[in-house]
């Protein structure tokens, strides 16, 4: 007894075990040197891995393809946006950071697959995308990003050679910000930090003045921090407690440590119960230790609450410290090239034929002034709750 889907190049079928789950069966045909045509199958999976027909359908699709290669003609107009995804996301996604596959997978589930998932390659039209986009309450930012989406699933399919065009190219969709993002100005910055107390203070010094994504930030290990060399190395990222790469060859450069940045995470790492090299810097005592500090739950109860008390009228979240390091170094006079460095941005092409490369000392200097504007030179932060943490830079 078996259930049969008939496909344009394929059959998948379910067979029954003496033990265990029924099995997911692929079968086809190959015309071997002889002439003679055999049938050939593989099994894909159980009912259990895929329960539903559709879900094996998609776990297939690399497999179809592969087999026919040479006739890659017939896909080119059977093929469907929901089975070219499946083959993308299954060849190309693990390539990339953790934080990338779940943004992706997300928009593919919520908004592209619903609208586009049954059209064939051939079917979808840009002007008839542009609309679509159009209609959607989202931000500029989230359907550009959905539009590139699209536009990366059609060349994986012209580099298959299942599309001889792609349609997404002409499809027009601005990225730009629909308001500017909050700043936190050096007197709001020292006012936030007169508010926190150690693990928080050290938390919230080393963003303003490194500017790391709250990936990033949580994910560092008290390894990643070298005292001696005064700079740490960003070297991976955790999304949702799941632990992946940085987000670009660039994030991986090593960032500077100026002193009063060392003294501050010096203070911590003595105050903290987890302070060995593979210890998180941030390590959650609520998960003894296993686990960093919950973004969410950090700016919930702790970092927003504070910047009430300090009068500060603004939303902050992680992004704000980058961005507010960003305009804090240009109002301070930095190149462009140094700004990018201390940034990590890797899609700064025109800043690097313009300007030389950004030496070491000339971006601890750029950090120094940035630390010193809500940090001075010898100063103590009063933190909530009686800590007092005092900051000498060294001579």
């Amino acid at each position: 007894m078996f259930t049969r889907t008939r496909y344009q190049d394929g059959c998948l079928t379910t067979e029954k075990r003496r033990r265990g789950p029924d099995v997911w069966v692929f079968l086809w045909r190959e015309t071997e040197a002889a002439g003679i045509r055999r049938q050939k199958k593989i099994t894909v999976g159980t009912v259990k891995q895929y329960p539903t027909e559709s879900a094996a359908q998609k776990a297939v699709v690399a497999l179809r393809a592969e087999i026919n290669k040479e006739t890659s003609t017939v896909s080119r107009f059977t093929l469907t946006i929901e089975q070219l995804a499946a083959h993308y996301t299954k060849t190309e996604l693990p390539k990339k950071a953790h934080s990338t596959k779940q943004n992706y997978q997300g928009n593919l589930d919520r908004w592209i697959l619903p609208r586009w998932g049954k059209y064939r390659l051939t079917d979808v039209k840009a002007v008839a995308v542009e609309q679509w986009l159009g209609a959607l309450k989202l931000a500029p930012g989230t359907k550009a990003k959905i539009r590139n989406q699209m536009h990366a699933i059609y060349e994986h399919a012209i580099r298959y050679e299942w599309a001889e065009k792609n349609p997404i190219t002409s499809v027009r969709q601005s990225a730009k910000r629909q308001r500017i993002p909050e700043v936190l100005t050096p007197e709001e910055t020292k006012a936030l930090l007169s508010k926190l107390e150690q693990p928080y203070l050290a938390l919230i010094v080393l963003d303003a003045a490194a500017g790391l994504r709250r990936s990033e930030l949580l994910a560092l290990k008290w390894s990643d921090l070298d005292f001696q060399k005064m700079q740490m190395n960003v070297s991976r990222g955790i999304v949702r407690g799941v632990v992946g790469d940085v987000k670009t060859e660039a994030s991986r450069k090593a960032l500077p440590m100026a002193p009063v940045l060392a003294d501050v995470l010096r203070d911590w790492k003595d105050r903290s119960k987890y302070s060995g090299p593979d210890d998180w810097v941030f390590a959650s005592s609520r998960m003894h230790g296993k686990q960093p500090l919950w973004p969410d739950m950090l700016l919930k109860y702790h970092i927003r609450p504070a910047a009430v008390r300090a009068g500060i009228q603004k939303q902050i979240g992680f992004h704000t410290f980058r961005h507010s390091l960003a305009t804090l170094l240009k109002a301070n006079g930095e190149d462009i090239k140094t700004v990018q460095e201390l940034l990590r941005h890797a899609n700064s092409q025109i800043t690097m034929d313009i300007y030389a490369q950004g030496t070491t000392p000339a971006k601890r200097a750029a950090q120094e002034k940035v630390l010193q504007a809500f940090l001075p030179t010898e100063a103590t932060v009063e933190g909530n709750g009686g800590v007092n943490v005092t900051f000498v830079t060294a001579p």
